[in-house]
């Protein structure tokens, strides 16, 4: 049940959005192993004007760029599935994004399961839940 937010610049695009959204929810599926059903994409545009790297505007470069921060669960995700999931985020957004700056980030931030969740509930209820319901049914 991870959340992205997904930064994009230049103009509002809801083509793009719409392609990145469920280009991202693909990657995610496929290598952070999570769930679409539960997978939700926040994105918002920013102008080139006012997004920065190197100490000058991209619009001064005449590139576009991205920042990507993934939410999921503490402990649910090894070392190399973050490192895979980080390159194909970047090689997927080279595709999507014309032009787009090195500098382009993503952070997959693992929060503790009994801080986070969704519907009221946190992910920590919902494993021990999980839990309860799998002994009763062994037994």
């Amino acid at each position: 049940m991870p959340l992205l937010n997904v930064t994009l610049s230049g103009a509002p695009d809801d083509a793009l959005a719409h392609a990145v959204a469920s280009r991202l929810a693909a990657l995610t599926r496929d290598i952070l192993h999570k769930d679409p059903a539960v997978t939700a994409v926040q994105i918002a545009f920013v102008s080139e004007a006012h997004w920065f790297t190197a100490g000058r505007a991209l619009a001064d470069k005449g590139t576009r760029s991205f920042a990507l921060d993934v939410i999921v669960t503490d402990g649910t995700n090894t070392k190399d599935e973050k490192a895979a999931y980080l390159a194909a985020v970047h090689a997927a957004m080279g595709r999507l994004v014309p032009g787009l700056d090195a500098e382009s980030y993503v952070l997959v931030r693992e929060v503790k399961a009994d801080a986070y969740g969704y519907g009221g509930r946190t992910q920590e209820a919902r494993y021990q839940a999980s839990r309860l319901a799998a002994g009763a049914a062994a037994a």
